[in-house]
């Protein structure tokens, strides 16, 4: 008999935050209280006006194909918010929206990985990355990202990875799952190291409006020598409370965008047209939900660490971007998808194990702190509990 899949879907890999809501929700509908840390979504809901925006744009024509690449008019309005705030001097032949972060992350690997190419990404880190380039039949090089180093990596050690057989690096900043951010010093040095070696790298900018200090993350893109060589991923989903919307985008070398809506055109056609308007609203429109969203975000985040440094046995550094935490189980001598499928349990807390990041993430969970302070509360009570009957 026939094998009914190909091959190559034996090589993806998976998102365990969904496998672990459908744990939690099937909880649930045993009657048992979750609290959900596991899902990285903001709770907030979409800004009004973005809401209104697409409403007028249902109204008003926009329910037919756009261009693969985006409506022109969003394209724009992309670049000049790319101008604006990653300092990189872009224009929209530059720009392809996408329904999602994710089809940018998937497309330019499959654009430009042959087989046999090496591609260095983070880990822990999204575990889109190494599904995707496994998936092309890339070689997938992990850069650990430790604690002792605020969970940044290494430049000396990303310098020890790259081969003439590098294709790519992907960088993620602040991180996912760890919260960590590169410095400016980090970024330049990346871009020192890399320049005129013809990588390429895709810079996971996703999370770059939810920052706690004072400085604005430095994109990569925007230093000398690195524009023609850098894909920056991009979109609205976090920032402005978007998932369900889908809508994302690259900012790219011309001749890559090409490729990218080429491959839009034969997968999806287009994003939608009135996604695209509200996206346009988002950029354009008041930021102040924006700023109410980080602040309470600090807030959480603040309680969630000194909350997890109170516990016996945990400790947790203070992330500087994004909304998780990573904090450090190990004492517990246990890994950590058993401490995490145990808190789930037993405590009725949804958290991720670090392994689900890599294995660099072992003896870690991922918290996402997305969450009301009053969940949260219940969770760490929940969790110290729990944590005390493994002592």
């Amino acid at each position: 008999m026939k094998p009914l899949f190909a091959e190559r879907m034996s090589l993806l890999g998976t998102e365990t935050a969904f496998e672990v809501l459908a744990k939690a929700k099937a909880l649930e509908a045993q009657e048992k209280d979750i609290v959900h840390l596991e899902i990285g979504e903001p709770d907030f809901d979409t800004p009004k006006n973005i809401i209104d925006a697409a409403c007028f744009a249902l109204t008003n024509g926009y329910t037919h194909y756009t261009p693969a690449p985006g409506i022109p008019e969003v394209r724009e309005t992309i670049a000049e918010y790319i101008r604006s705030h990653k300092h990189v001097d872009t224009s929209l032949e530059n720009i392809v929206i996408v329904p999602g972060g994710k089809p940018i992350m998937f497309f330019s690997i499959l654009a430009t990985v042959n087989p046999g190419d090496e591609v260095i990404y983070p880990n822990p880190g999204f575990p889109i990355y190494e599904s995707v380039i496994r998936f092309v039949g890339g070689k997938p090089v992990p850069i650990p990202l430790r604690e002792e180093n605020q969970f940044r990596l290494d430049v000396n050690e990303l310098a020890q990875l790259i081969t003439p057989k590098t294709k790519m690096l992907i960088i993620n900043s602040p991180g996912n799952p760890t919260g960590g951010v590169l410095t400016n010093e980090d970024v330049k040095a990346i871009a020192d190291l890399v320049r005129g070696q013809e990588i390429l790298v895709l810079s996971d900018e996703i999370y770059d409006r939810i920052v706690y200090g004072n400085t604005q993350p430095l994109s990569i893109a925007s230093l000398p020598g690195m524009q023609d060589w850098t894909i920056i991923l991009d979109g609205f989903s976090k920032t402005y409370a978007m998932t369900g919307w889908r809508l994302g985008y690259g900012v790219m070398p011309a001749q890559i965008a090409d490729r990218i809506s080429q491959l839009m055109v034969n997968s999806n056609s287009c994003t939608s047209a009135f996604t695209q308007m509200a996206g346009k609203e988002a950029l354009t429109g008041p930021q102040t939900d924006v700023d109410r969203m980080v602040t309470e975000f600090k807030r959480r985040r603040d309680l969630m660490v000194n909350g997890l440094n109170s516990i016996p046995g945990v400790s947790c550094l203070l992330p500087e971007g994004s909304f998780y935490v990573f904090p450090n189980f190990k004492s517990f001598n246990r890994n950590s998808k058993e401490i995490a499928d145990y808190l789930l349990n037993d405590a009725g807390v949804a958290c991720l194990g670090g392994t689900s990041f890599g294995s660099y993430g072992e003896g870690y969970l991922r918290f996402s702190y997305a969450n009301s302070v009053e969940n949260i509360q219940k969770a760490l009570e929940r969790i110290e509990t729990a944590l005390a009957k493994l002592k």
